[in-house]
């Protein structure tokens, strides 16, 4: 790739990712300060700042090295700090907690879509911009957060909130896969399984949210 390549695609791809993930762990704390848990506030969590987020390792280098090797990317931020004991119903509550990073992908996900129907048309036969790769970097990385963190896996969101749902004696035996749950991502992830779910179903997303805003003709 030449650098004009490069530059055009971090220029593209960088502000929406590191927008989407900036706010999905900030919407995590934001759900568990209004809760009862101050524990994510108290770590200045509770930010819109990207840097306090960030993790150099998951966010930047791994996801970096694996492009590298044309894998898919994968990576993770710093975990907010939860304190299920300080919330006002433990188990009702960490579902919400959990919920609200997935939801706050959701939401943006609908934003960037509402807002490339109102910049461009997207049956206009014409070179994409940068721009126009930036929105529809922005729908996709958000529906793709959104999508893999609600595997029902611990340590990712879906694992907690299929936790708080379940028994207590059963969620107690989902939660002691945590400890193995990034090597078990890992092999889904090098075994193409992630790939084979996740995409169907990023297709599915995005088709339904171009035909809520009329930008792709019914079937």
């Amino acid at each position: 790739m030449d650098f004009q390549g490069l530059l055009f695609k971090i220029c593209t791809m960088a502000p929406p990712i590191v927008l989407a993930i900036t706010v999905h762990e900030a919407a995590h704390a934001y759900a568990a300060y209004r809760l009862g848990d101050t524990t994510a506030q108290r770590a200045g969590r509770l930010s819109l700042n990207p840097l306090r987020h960030v993790d150099l390792f998951g966010t930047v280098l791994v996801p970096a090295a694996l492009l590298s090797m044309n894998l898919p990317g994968f990576g993770w931020a710093k975990p907010v700090p939860i304190d299920p004991g300080r919330l006002r119903d433990p188990k009702r509550d960490v579902f919400w907690v959990a919920a609200a990073g997935p939801a706050s992908n959701a939401l943006m996900a609908i934003l960037w879509t509402a807002l490339f129907k109102l910049v461009f048309n997207p049956a206009d036969d014409v070179p994409m911009t940068a721009l126009e790769s930036m929105f529809w970097i922005g729908i996709g990385i958000n529906l793709a957060l959104m999508t893999f963190n609600l595997l029902p896996l611990p340590p990712l969101d879906g694992g907690r909130i299929a936790m708080s749902l379940l028994p207590v004696p059963w969620a107690r035996k989902l939660g002691r896969v945590e400890p193995f749950g990034f090597l078990v991502l890992l092999g889904l992830l090098y075994f193409g399984f992630l790939d084979r779910v996740l995409s169907p179903l990023l297709e599915i997303q995005v088709g339904f949210l171009f035909r809520i805003f009329r930008m792709l003709p019914s079937v």
